[in-house]
């Protein structure tokens, strides 16, 4: 018999939803022939690049799976420099030592790379055309990545993501609704959540694919897109959040103009899943049921 080898995988951003989901799954869904690393920006800084090249040097990482980033939607809109520094720089030093040192990548980013104009569901081969400063920098990542070309990398488009870590829309509702006997909920924004669980599963039934092979090495770089089955909008999805929590709030619909933000939000931003079923076998879960999953997790405490 062959020995085994040890793939070492660096997860960036793991103090984050995703990357709290992935450290979660590691044990019970990584093979012993896996071994990651779950840094955050104290542990490893990815804008430095030389101190995450000599990280991926010394552990002999060949994956990198990139879930950190700048979120605050409407403050990178002031701290534009910053933005750029964590979305769109450090993603470039990631492309090049992953070339370099012919490591795979896979990067996140985002449904705010659209102007949400679209009637149709977003495929990865529409044209972007972000709105914020926040999409701007997620997109300029992207082009960092596609114009370095590391092999084997991929990046794949998400949409309100939501978890049982960290701060998010599902956690905000829950608190909101033991708080308030009322309050508004935009209705004229039309998505679909993403569990980062489910997307964390994917990443990982990912890297186990054949396609994605250590020794296969893709001429260009591939955009898939991930949230989860159905369409909602915020107000409809705050609704659910208090039905299957049992909390008893009325939710208000209101329009975008009488919640003004500092940041422009995609009107529509539903994402095609096709391209991402179809190359990796995925099956991908109804946004009700996800979000049952993730309530008992908060609401039992088992986060």
């Amino acid at each position: 018999m062959g020995l085994t080898i040890m793939l070492k995988i660096l997860v960036t951003g793991s103090k984050g939803q995703l990357g709290g989901e992935l450290q979660m799954l590691n044990d019970e869904f990584l093979m012993l022939n896996y071994r990651c690393f779950f840094t955050t920006s104290q542990d490893l800084d990815i804008t430095d690049f030389q101190k995450v090249k000599s990280f991926c040097i010394e552990n002999e990482i060949k994956i990198i799976i990139n879930c950190a980033a700048y979120t605050a939607v409407d403050k990178a809109e002031i701290e534009q420099e910053l933005a750029d520094k964590i979305n769109h720089l450090a993603v470039k030093n990631l492309a090049k030592i992953s070339k370099e040192k012919n490591i795979k990548l896979i990067h996140i980013s985002t449904d705010y790379v659209f102007d949400g104009k679209n009637y149709m569901p977003y495929t990865e081969y529409n044209l972007t055309n972000p709105q914020s400063v926040y999409g701007k920098t997620k997109l300029a990542g992207e082009h960092a990545i596609q114009e370095i070309n590391p092999k084997n990398a991929i990046i794949i488009r998400t949409s309100w993501v939501y978890s049982s870590y960290g701060s998010n829309f599902v956690k905000t509702m829950l608190r909101l609704g033991k708080e308030k006997e009322q309050f508004s909920v935009i209705y004229d924004q039309i998505g679909t959540p993403t569990y980062a669980r489910d997307l964390a599963k994917a990443i990982l039934e990912i890297i186990q694919h054949s396609t994605f092979n250590i020794q296969h090495s893709s001429t260009y770089v591939e955009i898939y897109n991930f949230s989860n089955e159905g369409v909602v909008s915020w107000y409809d999805f705050a609704k659910e959040i208090m039905k299957m929590a049992k909390i008893d709030c009325k939710i208000v619909p209101i329009e975008t103009f009488q919640y003004p933000t500092p940041a422009k939000r995609p009107h529509y931003s539903l994402l095609n899943k096709a391209k991402i079923k179809d190359k990796f076998n995925i099956e991908i879960p109804y946004w009700k049921d996800s979000l049952q999953d993730c309530l008992k997790r908060i609401l039992n405490d088992k986060c």
